[in-house]
């Protein structure tokens, strides 16, 4: 079976959805082809400090935000909120990719097309590859040496406090895996914490690597993965949507409401070069905060950690997190609807 689309997406995370919401919102419907189903909560109010506490002296520091604060919000909320703003048939479920070619169709357009394992192969004006570390693209990701817990949901029968139950994971972990961010605070078993690598991508590669070939390019993790110590993955990804669905809304404006092939390069083109250095600041800011955080234990190495990274550059890093990434173009403007 054979397929024709003007856009399509391959994963439906953070990026790919928000990606396909910005697109949907300048008038250019999007497919999104996601291999395996995921579930989905609440966001919570903004955060205008933190404390960080050295498990080896009981130490406690606070952190203070920017005057915006931070707000979290549940992932599971996010992709919910997210796929709400698309029609039904826009993902395509049980989608495993099995091959990508590009077909030259002169004058300077190509397309791109997507062959599945199930035999079925889509034509795609515009291909973008959101599917993290394994998506197109991604083979320069390299391992930091450190270990994450993965996230695990609060159990019912956990009793005690935040921030004694956070403690307790640490003490039990810490001798196994002395260098962890925790992202767990709240687990009914703590023996079921299991641990994945933390990955990311050199910035030198972000800002001289190849993102984007002709019609083809990517967004998020699988452009820009990164440590989660200044919590920016997602939100990075949001950025990466907008702009992406800004260029090329504009490109549709400029040529009379009409999708042209040839022209989408240069507006890809334009996008990657827009988010090469925002992006390999927060891969760098992240990697950083996370080594200081968990090496070192040479005394001039302890003593920057503990007197002055937290109280004078830790909430800098955090601020990275207000940005203004632009708007899209109104839907109208490029003679389709909304």
């Amino acid at each position: 079976m054979e397929m024709m689309e003007d856009v399509v997406i391959v994963g439906a995370g953070i990026a790919g959805l928000a990606t396909a919401v910005a697109l949907k919102r300048v008038g250019v419907r999007a497919l999104v082809l996601r291999e395996i189903a995921r579930d989905t909560s609440h966001s919570y109010d903004p955060l205008f400090k933190g404390s960080v506490t050295n498990i080896n002296t009981g130490d406690v520091q606070q952190v203070l935000f920017s005057e915006q604060g931070i707000r979290p919000v549940h992932r599971k909320a996010l992709l919910e909120a997210l796929a709400e703003e698309l029609p039904t048939d826009t993902i395509r479920f049980s989608s495993k990719l099995a091959a990508i070619e590009s077909q030259e169709q002169g004058g300077g357009a190509s397309i791109a097309v997507v062959h599945l394992e199930d035999g079925t192969a889509i034509k795609s004006k515009v291909l973008i590859g959101c599917d993290g570390v394994n998506s197109i693209g991604s083979s320069t990701v390299v391992r930091t040496g450190r270990a994450s817990p993965l996230r695990a949901i609060s159990g019912e029968n956990m009793t005690g406090e935040p921030e004694q139950i956070q403690r307790e994971v640490l003490e039990k972990y810490a001798e196994n895996f002395p260098s962890i961010y925790l992202d767990v605070v709240r687990h009914a078993d703590l023996s079921t914490i299991s641990w994945a690598p933390l990955m990311f991508r050199h910035p030198w590669r972000i800002i001289f690597g190849n993102l984007n070939k002709g019609n083809i390019t990517v967004a998020g993790d699988a452009m820009h993965p990164m440590t989660p110590e200044l919590g920016q993955g997602g939100g990075s990804s949001l950025e990466d949507a907008v702009v992406l669905g800004r260029h090329i809304g504009n490109s549709i404006i400029k040529n009379g409401g009409q999708f042209v092939e040839g022209d989408m390069a240069k507006a890809i083109d334009d996008y990657v070069k827009e988010r090469r250095s925002r992006a390999a600041l927060l891969v760098t800011g992240s990697y950083l905060s996370g080594w200081i955080q968990h090496g070192g234990a040479k005394w001039w190495e302890r003593f920057f950690r503990d007197r002055l990274f937290f109280k004078y550059i830790f909430g800098f890093l955090a601020g990275l997190a207000h940005y203004n990434c632009g708007n899209l173009p109104a839907a109208s403007s490029s003679g389709k609807e909304d």
